[in-house]
């Protein structure tokens, strides 16, 4: 690999590209609050999503670091740099939106030289990094074209090969693939995975899509109405949600939440639902423990994927009755009511083998729930009780 590309981001010796945003609050001219109280530390090379349903603000965040929009309140900085006051062009990040922004009058290979030509770049150079981007987006073939003449999936290629000539510090990206159809979705996730791996710096990315955070993120910062709810790895935010937000927002289907009584026992707490009783395991009850937590109603949470069907002689086995099943390829998703509660099971398609699993037909299904994968939420705050 050449020059240009090898040290896209770091054209200057020593460069770093963290970003740090410091109790950051954006509030509107009509007194909306889009942002509030958010602190971030994105570490040099790390690839960090923002993730959270429509209207959270994580484009709002997005924007502010791109000096896109102002920041009411608190401090950003790139390297350590102070950049409230800097302007969008003197940041050295480069963002690509949900829409392309592309030229319609130029060819794909003159949006991309665009930014560098009104810098007045060096005609060979141009040439060099437009065509080195190209070769790493796979679009050397569609140079000549404009955007008219490209698919949905090209335009994008074009959008992310304008930013990576400018060799930035940060990437930026808003919901880049969300006009896309499901099938080059995929691809393009793909191909954003190869990009970080060959240019080797820092990201930020904004999604709705949790299969895309989960995938591309190194860290996922999910937010809810301006707020950041739980910062962690994938791993963290599946089996450890910090509160019953996240835990409902990642994971398809969403995680199960059942009201339960939590009681203290001698030394054990133990969870009575549907007239079983469920000792919880060891760990958690050092936690429990360690918070002096009282006997009460708390929400028991359990992911679809960690029900086991058993049964109907099983000990400590709930039984709960059928009323839609849907097949998902390789696994059914199972809905079945236990009293006045809706309960999600999610079954491979190996082990559905009786036909009310396949067809529903309000037959009754017989499941447990393993201790060792159950969440207890606090009833007023929402928070996790066992992390």
């Amino acid at each position: 690999m050449s020059r240009a590309i090898s040290k896209a981001g770091r054209s200057r010796a020593g460069d770093m590209a963290t970003v740090k945003l410091k109790n950051i609050e954006k509030v509107y001219d009509n007194k909306v609050v889009a942002v509030q109280d958010f602190n971030l530390e994105v570490k040099d090379k790390e690839f960090v999503v923002l993730v959270g349903p429509s209207g959270c603000g994580k484009s709002t965040t997005l924007r502010m670091v791109a000096g896109l929009e102002e920041v009411t309140k608190g401090e950003l900085y790139i390297d350590e740099k102070l950049v409230n006051e800097t302007p969008p062009k003197e940041r050295n990040v480069a963002m690509v939106f949900q829409y392309y922004a592309l030229y319609p009058h130029m060819s794909a290979y003159d949006n991309m030289a665009f930014s560098l030509k009104l810098s007045k770049e060096d005609h060979k150079i141009i040439d060099e990094k437009v065509k080195q981007a190209a070769e790493i987006l796979n679009i050397t073939h569609l140079l000549n074209r404009k955007p008219r003449e490209l698919s949905g999936g090209e335009r994008q290629r074009v959008a992310i090969g304008r930013a990576i000539v400018r060799d930035p510090k940060v990437f930026l990206m808003d919901e880049p693939l969300s006009n896309l159809d499901a099938k080059l979705r995929n691809q393009m996730r793909a191909e954003i995975i190869k990009l970080r791996q060959r240019i080797d710096t820092t990201f930020i990315y904004v999604t709705h899509d949790q299969t895309e955070a989960m995938t591309l993120g190194d860290r996922l910062v999910i937010m809810k109405d301006g707020f950041i709810k739980q910062i962690g790895t994938a791993d963290d935010v599946f089996n450890k949600p910090a509160n019953q937000f996240v835990a409902s927002f990642i994971g398809v289907p969403q995680m199960n939440f059942l009201p339960v009584e939590l009681t203290l026992t001698e030394d054990n707490y133990v969870v009575s639902i549907y007239g079983q009783e469920i000792t919880l395991p060891d760990e958690m009850q050092q936690l429990l423990h360690q918070k002096k937590q009282s006997s009460g109603s708390v929400i028991l949470g359990v992911r679809p994927e960690h029900i086991n069907i058993v049964s109907k002689d099983t000990p400590n086995s709930i039984t709960g009755r059928v009323e839609v099943s849907e097949m998902m390829g390789s696994e059914v998703f199972i809905h079945a009511t236990v009293e006045s509660a809706e309960i999600v099971i999610r079954v491979p398609v190996i082990s559905a083998d009786l036909p009310e699993f396949k067809s529903g037909g309000h037959d009754d299904v017989h499941f447990v729930i393993p201790p060792k994968y159950i969440h207890l939420f606090d009833e007023a705050s929402e928070e996790n009780l066992i992390v």
